[in-house]
């Protein structure tokens, strides 16, 4: 049982990540265990959410990971917490194109059976904000909407007509929070510069967040309420229950902000192959359920960082590097030619290479005409167009990550572009929205701009790692 809040919005821009991340930072301020949650595939905001709480932000996507794993993994994330806060997306009701609820954060606040607090922007309006809340809340009545935290009110006159109308509505108004100068990260091309980019800066956000937050609602309340949740049937997901062979330290590192291995000079045991992960300010897209995985299934996992270390860890024998941002770093990347020679003689030697998105720009040969690894006959470029949206993908031939006819759902969030999109073996068929092949299966390189959530398909970690050698 986790005491537990969905943080909800009736559109994007109203203020969820700021109420979700500052009630974050003050309740763990006030000495409990928060578990940080987002709903949808966003990696940026749970790198906030782990920054306020020192715990790792995991996401929970009912169209990756199918709506029958979203309390599972929850309640993995949350395990030993005394409270968990779930940021939304979008606005409470949008879920995928077509899908109808499918990974909405109403449906996600069902399969959690957590009560909803919605944040409103309540700039230009008064008496109607009883109105947009009545909405909200009766649409589905299965949604528990169960209190409301008014964003940029202008004033205490304001303030007080919007608590009149939410009295007439019989939704508790639990917090109210001032129109100032918003406290927010910068922003560019695919939306809040990450975390591990402005580490000093974003401390000193996340902590006027959580003043701010603590000066406008009831947290005392919203605890309560949080506290109301029932208790969730069924088990917890373990990793080390989905792949094997499985350790009783396999899984030990959950719910840890860091992980041991990260330090110098870290090296694998026994038996157990290196896997390196690409991390560092360039490549910060990552969800925590795959490190664990790769755990689970029997190998170490050593993080490094492409802008700064000129060689793999010693002994690696898998790589995987995720998403992240390589375009805004390209120069540093490409000035690093000792390690992209690492990764190019590692990938030529036959060890299994899983490359996603940023990693697929890393390995071309050039990215905005700088060198890069070139492990592939691809080069990437920064593009006008913005390319988003889940999609469903089929393996089209066997790989290091699954064999041919695997199915798949994953996400695509970028704005570059790779020619040729797709290799002479490619790595997915993609079905929806449109039927195309993409990505590279190249020996036992596996390199595509689909973003996947190996929980949904443990296999693939545990695949991963049986062609690894230690």
């Amino acid at each position: 049982m986790v005491a537990r809040l969905v943080i909800a919005a009736p559109s994007s821009g109203s203020g969820k990540t700021t109420v979700a991340t500052g009630l974050m930072a003050a309740f763990t301020a006030a000495g409990l265990a928060v578990s940080p949650h987002k709903v949808g595939p966003d990696y940026i905001d749970p790198g906030y959410h782990a920054l306020a709480t020192g715990r790792p932000g995991r996401n929970l996507d009912a169209y990756l990971c199918g709506p029958d794993l979203i309390a599972p993994l929850f309640a993995h994330g949350a395990a030993g917490c005394d409270l968990a806060v779930v940021e939304g997306v979008m606005g409470m009701y949008d879920g995928a194109a077509g899908q109808g609820e499918l990974a909405s954060t109403a449906h996600v606040a069902k399969l959690l059976r957590a009560p909803v607090v919605l944040v409103v922007d309540a700039s230009s309006q008064s008496r109607s904000v009883a109105a947009l809340v009545h909405g909200f809340a009766s649409w589905d009545p299965e949604v528990r909407v169960a209190g409301v935290i008014l964003n940029k009110v202008g004033s205490d006159r304001h303030e007080a007509l919007l608590r009149e109308a939410l009295d007439e509505a019989g939704v508790p108004v639990l917090g109210a929070l001032r129109r100032v100068r918003e406290v927010r990260a910068p922003s560019r091309h695919l939306g809040l510069v990450p975390v591990a980019e402005r580490q000093a800066d974003a401390v000193e956000s996340v902590a006027a967040l959580a003043s701010r937050v603590r000066e406008g609602c009831d947290l005392e309340g919203l605890l309560a309420l949080a506290r109301s949740a029932p208790a969730l049937p069924g088990e917890a997901w373990v990793p080390g229950l989905e792949s094997s062979p499985a350790s009783p330290s396999s899984s030990s590192s959950a719910g840890r902000a860091e992980d041991p291995s990260v330090r110098a000079g870290y090296s694998a045991g026994p038996g157990r192959p290196l896997v390196a992960v690409a991390g560092g300010a360039a490549f910060t897209f990552s969800y925590a359920e795959h490190a664990e995985l790769l755990r689970a299934a029997g190998a170490e996992v050593v993080t490094f960082d492409p802008l700064h270390d000129e060689q793999l860890p010693d002994g690696t024998a898998g790589l995987v590097i995720g998403g992240g941002f390589p375009e805004v770093y390209a120069p540093e990347l490409s000035a690093n030619e000792p390690l992209r020679k690492a990764v190019a003689d590692l990938a030529s030697s036959g060890a299994p290479v899983a490359a996603e998105c940023a990693g697929l720009l890393y390995l071309s040969r050039e990215l905005d005409g700088k060198p890069m690894c070139g492990v592939l006959d691809a080069d990437a470029r920064m593009s006008e167009r913005l390319t988003l949206g889940y999609r469903e993908a089929v393996a089209v031939s066997d790989s290091v990550l699954a064999p041919a006819g695997t199915r798949m759902r994953g996400h695509e969030f970028h704005r570059t572009a790779v020619v040729p999109g797709a290799g002479p073996t490619p790595a997915w068929g993609l079905h929806k929205p449109e039927r195309r092949v993409e990505g590279f299966v190249q020996g036992n390189v596996h390199a595509s701009y689909l973003h996947t959530h190996w929980a949904a398909e443990p296999g693939v970690a545990r695949r991963f790692v049986e062609r690894c050698t230690p």
